[in-house]
C-alpha cells in the first residue's frame, strides 16, 4: 500500500483530486487558495454577526450557522486532501475515513434543513410582517437551529456507522478524494442494493421534501411581492431572496444528483468535479453572494474597519 510500512490493513487509499490530471500540482494550490478565502470570508462573516448587535436577528443568526457549517465543511475535507497530495501519502485510517464521512454528512444535513429555515424565515417576514417577531421568536429559532443540528447528527451516525460494517474483499482504493458514503458502497463486495435504496429514500427525505418546502416559500413570497405597490419595498425583498435563492440553487443540484441517483450511475470524475463545485468553490461563494448584495453587511464590515483603522 502506498504510504510504506506505516499502513494498516484496515487502512483505506484515497487515490486524490483528479489522478490522471497532469498539472495536480497547480490544481491543489488553486484549492488551497479557495479554501483559504472560504475560511476567511466565512470567518469574518460570523465575527460581523456576533459582533454587532443589529444584526442579531433571525435571518442573520441562521446566516452564521450557514458560515459555521461551510468553514467546517471545507476544513473536514481540504487540509487532509493537500496534506496526503504534497506529503506524497494516500492513506487514510478506518476511524479517519468514518470520522471524515460523519462529519461531512452531518454538516450537509444540518445545512439542507438550516436552508429551509432560512427560507421560512423569510416567509414569515414578508407574507406575515405583524406576526414576524411572535412568531420568529428567539426561542423559537434556537430551538429549530438546535433541532437541524441534532437531525444532521442522528442521521448522520447512522448513515456512517452502517455502510462502516459493509466488508471489503478487494481493493481498499477509494476513486475520492475523501470519505463519503456512495465512494464506500462502492468498495463492498456485498449486495448493497437494498441499502443504496434506503439511501435514496432518505435523500428524499432530507433534500427533495426541503427543496419543496422552499419552492413553496418562495411561490408565497414572490405571490406576495407582486401585489406590493413600493417598487423600493419589491427590489428589497427581492435581492435578499434571490441570495438565499441563489445558495440553494448551489447546494441542492449537485447533491440531489450524487444522492438521489444509484451509485453505479455516474462515473467517480463526476463526482469528484459535483463535490468540487459544491463543498469547496460553493462556501467560498457564499459569504460574498449574502455580503455583497446586503446592505447592512457592508455597512457592519465598514464599521468594523473604521474601528480597525482608529484604533
Amino acid at each position: 500500500m502506498v504510504g510504506g510500512n506505516k499502513s494498516s490493513i484496515t487502512d483505506f487509499i484515497l487515490v486524490g483530486l483528479f489522478p490522471e490530471f497532469q498539472h495536480s500540482i497547480i490544481f491543489n494550490f488553486m484549492i488551497i487558495f479557495i479554501y483559504i478565502l472560504a475560511f476567511l470570508g466565512n470567518m469574518l462573516l460570523i465575527v460581523l454577526i456576533s459582533g454587532n448587535s443589529h444584526l442579531h436577528t433571525p435571518m442573520y443568526i441562521l446566516l452564521s450557522q450557514l458560515s459555521v457549517i461551510d468553514l467546517t465543511l471545507t476544513s473536514t475535507i481540504v487540509p487532509k486532501m493537500d496534506y496526503n497530495f504534497f506529503m506524497g501519502e494516500r492513506t487514510i485510517s478506518w476511524i479517519g475515513c468514518g470520522t471524515q464521512s460523519f462529519f461531512f454528512l452531518m454538516l450537509g444535513m444540518s445545512e439542507c434543513l438550516i436552508l429551509t429555515l432560512m427560507a421560512y424565515d423569510r416567509y414569515v417576514a414578508v407574507c406575515n410582517p405583524l406576526h414576524y417577531p411572535t412568531i420568529m421568536s428567539p426561542s423559537f429559532y434556537l430551538r429549530m437551529v438546535a433541532a437541524c443540528w441534532i437531525g444532521g447528527s442522528i442521521s448522520s451516525f447512522i448513515h456512517t456507522v452502517y455502510p462502516m460494517r459493509f466488508p471489503i474483499c478487494g481493493t481498499r482504493e477509494i476513486h475520492h478524494f475523501f470519505c463519503e458514503v456512495p465512494v464506500l458502497i462502492k468498495l463492498s463486495c456485498e449486495d448493497t442494493s437494498m441499502y443504496q435504496l434506503v439511501v435514496v429514500v432518505t435523500s428524499i427525505v432530507l433534500l427533495v421534501v426541503p427543496f419543496s418546502l422552499i419552492t413553496a416559500s418562495y411561490t408565497l413570497i414572490f405571490l406576495t411581492v407582486l401585489s406590493m405597490n413600493s417598487v423600493k419595498g419589491r427590489k428589497k425583498v427581492l435581492a435578499t431572496c434571490s441570495s438565499h435563492l441563489t445558495i440553494v440553487s448551489l447546494f441542492f443540484g449537485p447533491n440531489i444528483f450524487i444522492y438521489m441517483t444509484f451509485t453505479s450511475s455516474h462515473s467517480p470524475e463526476q463526482d469528484q468535479a459535483l463535490s468540487v463545485f459544491s463543498n469547496i468553490l460553493t462556501p467560498m461563494l457564499n459569504p460574498l453572494i449574502y455580503s455583497l448584495r446586503n446592505k447592512e453587511v457592508v455597512a457592519a464590515l465598514s464599521k468594523l474597519v473604521g474601528r480597525c483603522v482608529v484604533s
